[in-house]
Parts: structure tokens; C-alpha cells; sequence
């Protein structure tokens, strides 16, 4: 059945995220553990690491959705121009917001640096954070609903995370904080913990994408009657 996106704001449901994700993991430990170590090789080439983290994402669905996958599906290279591209507008959108930073920075050693620099920090921090979050769903888009446009994902993850930055900020540090946990073992449980990160995010862009999806044939049915 055709599906159509229509973007809107999400219910960004917390609680239900870390329980589904933990139940999702534990479905099959060993592909996520698997991938996530393909996905950090595969990271090695920094303009591969969004491609890498897509790809894992595509197998946390087909596992969700009881189909056929393969750690290796890390390595399918079929959105590499497009994470390339945002990987591109990534840097140099850094490299712009960074550049006004040295014009502040004092040319002696000993000078103090003025409080422009540290204004202009703090905005340069925030609006980094801001799009960051606002951000949250771009690469779920891409790799999941198949979107080929970097711009028109910005536009919909901006509208799906509308009154919910909050949220996803706290999430995310619950989900960093779960990821860390790993290190009380020596570091060895790393290899459970973080990965496990990366499928409790899948489960709350699933739940994302699947409230903004619209079922075509079921539209035209509904229109009909």
C-alpha cells in the first residue's frame, strides 16, 4: 500500500520509547551488536558516519518488523550521495557560524578575551543545540521513508519536533546516560549499552514517522464512501 507523509506535530511518548526499545533489543542482541560494531568501522571515514548510522537504522526496522537483515547491511552504500551531501551542508554550515569566533579571539597571548567572544560563543553554542534538536528526525527520514531531499527532511523533522525540543533534549540524555552505563563494567558492556542507545532512538523515530504517515488507498476509500 502507497503511503504519503503529511507532516505535523508529534506525541512524543517517553516512557513508551525505553520499554519498547529494550524489548526490541533483547529481540535480536546479537545483529544490533554486530551492526553497531560494522557501524563504528564503517564510521572510521567521518563522511560515512550518517550513512553508517541510516543503515543501522533500516536494519532496527526490517528486525521490528520480523523480516529478513543482516548485520553487513551496514555496508549498503545506496544513500551515500545524499549523506554526503548533508554531511557537506553539515561542515561548512559549522565552518560559517565558526568563522566571526576569530575576529574575536585575542591576538596576544596575554590579552583577556572580550565579552563579544564570549556572547558570540554561547549564541554559537545555542543556535548549534537548537538545530541539533530541531534536526532530530533527518536522518529516520531519509533512510526510512526513502525522503531524497536534505531540505524538505529539515522542513518536516522541524515540524514533527514543535513544542517537543524538551523532550527530545531530555531523551537524549537519558539515552546518553543508558549508553554510559556500560563503562561500570570495565567498559566491556559498552558493547551492550550502546548500541542499545541507538535502537531506543529508532523505536522514537518509528513512532515519529508512523503518526505523520497518511495511507493513500485508505484516503481514497474513505473519500469514495
Amino acid at each position: 500500500m502507497e503511503t504519503k507523509l503529511s507532516p505535523k506535530r508529534v506525541e512524543f511518548k517517553f516512557n513508551e520509547y525505553l520499554n519498547k526499545g529494550f524489548e526490541l533489543f533483547k529481540k535480536d542482541m546479537g545483529t544490533f551488536i554486530v551492526a553497531f560494531i560494522f557501524m563504528m568501522i564503517l564510521s572510521i571515514i567521518p563522511f560515512c558516519s550518517f550513512l553508517a548510522i541510516g543503515n543501522f537504522l533500516k536494519i532496527c526496522r526490517k528486525i521490528n518488523q520480523g523480516q529478513q537483515t543482516s548485520a553487513s547491511e551496514i555496508f549498503d552504500f545506496e544513500d551515500f550521495w545524499i549523506y554526503l551531501k548533508l554531511f557537506g551542508i553539515l561542515i561548512l554550515g559549522v565552518v560559517v557560524l565558526e568563522t566571526p569566533i576569530f575576529f574575536f579571539i585575542p591576538k596576544d597571548n596575554g590579552d583577556t578575551p572580550s565579552a563579544f567572544f564570549f556572547l558570540y560563543l554561547i549564541a554559537f553554542m545555542v543556535v548549534i543545540f537548537y538545530i541539533t534538536l530541531k534536526a532530530y528526525y533527518i536522518v529516520s527520514l531519509i533512510s526510512l521513508e526513502r525522503v531524497k531531499s536534505i531540505k524538505e527532511a529539515w522542513e518536516i523533522s522541524k515540524v514533527m519536533s514543535s513544542n517537543n525540543l524538551f523532550m527530545i533534549f531530555l531523551f537524549s540524555i537519558v539515552v546518553s546516560f543508558i549508553g554510559q552505563l556500560g563503562i561500570l563494567a570495565c567498559f566491556m558492556g559498552l558493547i551492550f549499552t550502546v548500541p542499545l542507545t541507538y535502537v531506543l532512538q529508532y523505536v522514537s523515530y518509528e513512532d515519529g514517522l508512523q503518526q505523520i504517515k497518511i495511507n493513500e488507498t485508505e484516503e481514497i476509500g474513505n473519500v469514495a464512501e
